[in-house]
């Protein structure tokens, strides 16, 4: 309103100016024609007012149009005193809201204002710093999938070429045998009858480590079947008497032999076994692998025979309803058993209706790295199969690390029985069972490692031993006794192998 009125002012002041500058210059154009006047109107205000003659006009306007004239400015100023009020209602509404902000940073809402600020921008910040994070592992989990894919490929092309050379000697070593085969056949139609001491001469020039000619031998040999069951009963039937039985010490451990390779990253640890007491329609060829790197492994790869098993087609591929751990499964009796992952349950799995039968618990055993053997890969609970039935290694912390062994009963898997060892088995690389003595193995991948001790369950005794054992790929993952194949089965470093062993006669 103050800016209004000096505006007003302003204008009445120029008005005045330019009124007399007129009459100045209508006096100087038509001499003392010109009258000036001034007077007050009824209201009390300064009226001036000149009077001009006009060569045109012989009076003044018609009162009509000054009338009209007024009007619109009435209208004018109407219109003016609406807008003017209007805009002194948001200056009113402007300034209550200006003393409300005042008040509230005057009562320490600056710095509630501030805080609140600091708080977005440090959550906004920690998303940044996620989403940065996030990336990094997707970038570093896609290196390590191109690193594991030219890994896979170089190792398919190694496969191929190892395939190759495996044809080139399977075929050389045919015609090998063919060869050995037919000078063997003349040299014994020559040889006279009445010499034996010449044929043993002639004998003798074989070379008796070359491995064709045990293959030769074993073809020639004839071994009376009553032999065989003299030495290897039936474990399903046990005879009375260690003699009939066939069990004794373990005293020698042969050369491994090598049956496959896995072909995958997936395969430098594993498990695969054959079932000694096998239940239709399994037969003592069909065999059993389990690839054990992953945190999920449940695929169990059936093959129906060693053929298909060297060649690595399986028959059937398994899918366990619950992720196993470790190496330590064992087949019996028709059923797979196996350590549930990251639990101290055991599970039993019928392999023909495919669901698992019995689970249980083993009281207060160690597991997922609490009690495993030297090489790691969380084998703190290992199933084994002998001439006496079904066993666990494990241990407790009230056994304070060492091997604890218990006999389960396969169809329930309660505990019968349960005996503590002397030997830490975070000290020994494995163990397996043979006639009812527990057997540990020095070193997982040392060239020469021993079978280094035996814990007998019959007199609960231990002692050293020093047998020589081979870790032909110096990384043994996995260590059971097939008690009639009477073999050792062995996983090493990506290689499916066996050993043959000897018991002494007790």
């Amino acid at each position: 309103r103050e800016g209004r009125d000096r505006r007003c002012s302003f204008i009445t002041k120029m008005l005045v100016v330019w009124l007399l500058l007129s009459v100045g210059l209508a006096r100087a154009a038509l001499g003392s024609t010109v009258h000036l006047r001034r007077a007050n109107d009824r209201n009390g205000r300064c009226i001036y007012s000149f009077v001009v003659p006009s060569p045109n006009e012989d009076g003044c306007p018609e009162p009509g149009q000054a009338t009209s004239a007024m009007q619109e400015l009435q209208r004018e100023s109407n219109a003016q005193r609406s807008e003017l009020e209007s805009v002194k209602a948001r200056l009113s509404l402007l300034e209550n809201v200006v003393t409300q902000l005042h008040v509230v940073l005057g009562a320490g809402g600056a710095s509630a204002s501030t805080a609140a600020l600091q708080r977005e921008l440090d959550r906004l910040r920690l998303e940044r710093a996620q989403q940065e994070s996030h990336v990094s592992r997707l970038e570093a989990a896609y290196s390590t999938l191109g690193q594991e894919k030219s890994f896979l490929e170089e190792e398919k092309r190694r496969l191929e070429q190892e395939k190759a050379e495996l044809g080139r000697r399977l075929e050389s070593s045919t015609q090998e045998i063919a060869r050995l085969r037919a000078s063997q056949c003349h040299q014994v139609s020559e040889a006279p009858v009445q010499d034996s001491e010449q044929g043993s001469q002639e004998v003798s020039k074989w070379d008796l480590e070359s491995f064709d000619y045990q293959e030769l031998k074993s073809e020639l040999t004839e071994v009376p079947a009553s032999s065989i069951f003299e030495e290897r009963p039936s474990p399903s039937h046990p005879a009375t008497g260690d003699m009939v039985t066939g069990c004794g010490e373990l005293v020698w451990v042969g050369e491994p032999v090598t049956f496959h390779k896995a072909e995958t990253v997936a395969g430098k640890y594993g498990v695969w076994m054959r079932d000694p007491e096998p239940l239709p329609p399994y037969t003592r060829e069909t065999t059993w692998r389990v690839d054990a790197i992953g945190t999920d492994i449940r695929q169990v790869f059936e093959y129906d025979n060693i053929d298909q098993f060297m060649k690595g087609y399986p028959s059937k591929v398994h899918i366990l309803p619950r992720s196993m751990e470790s190496t330590g499964a064992i087949v019996y009796r028709g059923s797979l058993y196996f350590q549930r992952r990251n639990s101290r349950m055991v599970a039993k799995y019928d392999l023909k209706t495919e669901v698992i039968t019995v689970q249980k618990d083993i009281p207060s055993a160690g597991y997922h790295g609490q009690f495993p053997y030297s090489w790691g890969g969380y084998t703190d609970i290992d199933l084994a199969v002998d001439e006496m039935g079904l066993w666990v290694t494990y241990s407790t912390d009230k056994a304070k690390g060492a091997i604890v062994l218990s006999k389960l009963d396969p169809e329930t898997l309660e505990v019968e029985q349960t005996w503590e060892t002397n030997i830490r088995k975070q000290a020994v690389a494995n163990s397996f069972m043979i006639c009812g003595t527990l057997y540990t193995i020095s070193s997982y991948s040392a060239p020469d490692a021993t079978v280094n001790f035996a814990y007998h369950t019959a007199t609960s005794t231990s002692k050293p031993l020093s047998i020589h054992f081979k870790n032909r790929y110096g990384y043994s993952s996995m260590v059971d006794y097939n008690p009639t194949e009477r073999k050792l089965f062995t996983w090493d470093n990506f290689n499916m192998v066996t050993y043959d062993i000897r018991l002494s006669m007790i």
